[in-house]
């Protein structure tokens, strides 16, 4: 066992002396010592429930002969960190997550782990540090927030971040603001519509990290998630006595899968960046342009908010992820060889089929004959951008409008709140990429405001969009301004043509124009010089590449 390092022999003595001081017993020190890693804090949601998800995965990590040893995680609350300064911890928080993790398990030689994550950063900073140590793990989310009920129909968090936009534009009174945000969120569970942290917990069940279920079944099914976390518990002692890494599981053949499966769903824009960063870890490259290849090929079967009206608990009922991918293999999108946490993709899914044909559409006819993400480049963005192009209307899938550009969120937020944009605008939020912002922070409020306020407008950034933003909201685009990109250099006024359908996304400028603009251009002074994020901007890689830190 590799905590035999820490456990046996004269030399450890004082080690075990450690141990017994804790309560552990000589007969549990033979066994094998497993990380329960749990993510447990009383900011986030979704994760104020994860105490009892973690006792569940003790015991059956217990009752299958490990000894558990749970420590924490950090994690923040994207909604609550959302439209300020704290955004800008968010992107940079997966690092911490993965390093900590890294540096306890090697730390202290733990022989496995049972990851608990539920939010947004937290899940993929998880897998990267399962790919990077390579020990045996397994995660188990907490499971999706039930949607709220506001005047007879659910609603989740994207309709009250939205509904600050009916406010201003006096849509709504005050006091339908505030019942709507008290009507919500009614409980725990990460966020209920197909935002970052549900994509990316259905994603692990993908990419074979997962027990089925784990994306979907609600937070509010305290047996079904109990039950789920002690079965996590118990296969993770199975990959320890088999000595089951996670690189055995996060192979090319998985990330495709799940790219597939992303597209096939329509999830958040940001699993471009989290895949990209788990694959590194694993050693494998997913270039940008693998994404549109899939996407090109596979269908569009499931509409969920903030695209479509159905919820994550919908989706449950519909079969889950596991009738998700089912229905993709029908059209041969499926790699059924590939290997999970308890045999292989096509073992798993055998079984599956659509419970509720409203919800999980097939292959012949699914909402729209390609996936929910596209992928964009042009002059505007050399390397790439990206788009949740299934939250696009169709009058916005080609548009052209003039520049107004912004140096910042807050900027771009002063003058949405002083009406002044306008339909026709293209809005331009620069300097918010992983250097620029530092962290790269997500645009809820800008993007939720103005679809609030019924605005035609497209919005382009060099930071992200929420999982929960809809609309032609173009982020990722890639160089960023604070790296010299063509972002940079773009005016008030100037025409940008978008055309999601060809993939393009160009300044309607001229080469040399571009160039002389270029040569003025100066790189401003770092917006953070001092702690973690002056830090993180020094390492952080391109989006492009996954805001990676080297």
């Amino acid at each position: 066992m590799r905590s035999d390092i820490v456990k046996k022999g004269a030399t450890r003595a004082a080690h075990r002396s450690l141990f017994y001081a804790m309560g552990y017993s000589p007969e549990e020190l033979k066994k094998p010592m497993i990380g329960i890693v749990n993510a447990f804090n009383e900011i986030i949601p979704g994760h104020i429930h994860l105490r009892a998800i973690a006792e569940a995965a003790k015991l059956g990590v217990a009752a299958a002969g490990g000894m558990p040893v749970e420590f924490p995680a950090i994690g923040i609350c994207d909604g609550i960190a959302m439209g300020h300064t704290g955004m800008k911890f968010s992107l940079a928080s997966r690092e911490l997550v993965a390093d900590s993790i890294e540096a306890m398990a090697l730390g202290h030689a733990f022989d496995g782990l049972v990851l608990i994550p539920n939010c947004d950063k937290i899940v993929p900073g998880m897998l990267m540090a399962a790919a990077r140590l390579n020990i045996p793990c397994v995660v188990v989310s907490g499971g999706p927030m039930l949607a709220g009920r506001h005047n007879g129909e659910n609603v989740s968090l994207s309709n009250t971040f939205e509904a600050a936009g009916k406010f201003v534009a006096g849509k709504i009174s005050a006091e339908e603001l505030d019942a709507l945000e008290q009507d919500t969120c009614p409980g725990c569970g990460s966020c209920s519509g197909l935002f970052t942290a549900n994509t990316m917990n259905s994603l692990t069940e993908v990419l074979g990290m997962g027990l089925p279920g784990n994306g979907t079944i609600p937070a509010a099914y305290t047996g079904a998630r109990t039950r789920l976390a002690k079965e996590a518990g118990r296969v993770l002692m199975d990959l320890v006595e088999e000595d089951i890494c996670p690189r055995d599981i996060l192979t090319r053949e998985a990330f495709e899968n799940a790219i597939t499966v992303d597209m096939g769903i329509g999830g958040s824009s940001n699993t471009v960046l989290h895949l990209t960063a788990i694959a590194h870890e694993a050693g494998i490259e997913l270039p940008a342009l693998l994404f549109d290849e899939i996407s090109a090929r596979t269908p569009y079967i499931t509409k969920l908010a903030p695209g479509g009206r159905y919820h994550m608990q919908d989706l449950n009922e519909a079969g889950g992820i596991s009738a998700v991918m089912h229905e993709l293999s029908r059209k041969g999108l499926i790699h059924l060889e590939a290997r999970t946490i308890t045999g292989t993709i096509g073992e798993r899914i055998s079984s599956a089929s659509i419970k509720r044909a409203d919800v999980i559409h097939t292959v012949e006819e699914p909402y729209r004959k390609t996936g929910g993400i596209a992928i964009l480049q042009g002059n505007l963005a050399p390397d790439y951008a990206v788009v949740k192009a299934s939250a696009v209307t169709d009058d916005m899938l080609v548009y052209k409008g003039k520049a107004k550009v912004y140096d910042s969120e807050e900027a771009a937020i002063e003058a949405i709140m002083n009406q002044q944009i306008q339909n026709g605008d293209v809005v331009v939020i620069r300097y918010e990429g992983p250097k620029g912002g530092p962290g790269m922070r997500e645009m809820l409020n800008p993007t939720a405001v103005i679809t609030g306020m019924g605005l035609k407008v497209a919005l382009i950034t060099d930071g992200r969009f929420s999982g929960a933003t809809r609309g032609a909201c173009i982020g990722h685009v890639s160089p960023e301004a604070m790296a010299g990109g063509p972002i940079a250099l773009i005016r008030d006024g100037d025409m940008i043509s978008i055309d999601i359908p060809a993939r393009k996304l160009d300044l309607e400028l001229s080469d040399e124009e571009l160039a002389k603009r270029r040569s003025s251009w100066t790189e401003p002074e770092p917006k953070v010089k001092t702690g973690y994020l002056s830090r993180y901007a020094k390492l952080t890689t391109s989006a492009s590449t996954g805001a990676v830190l080297k």
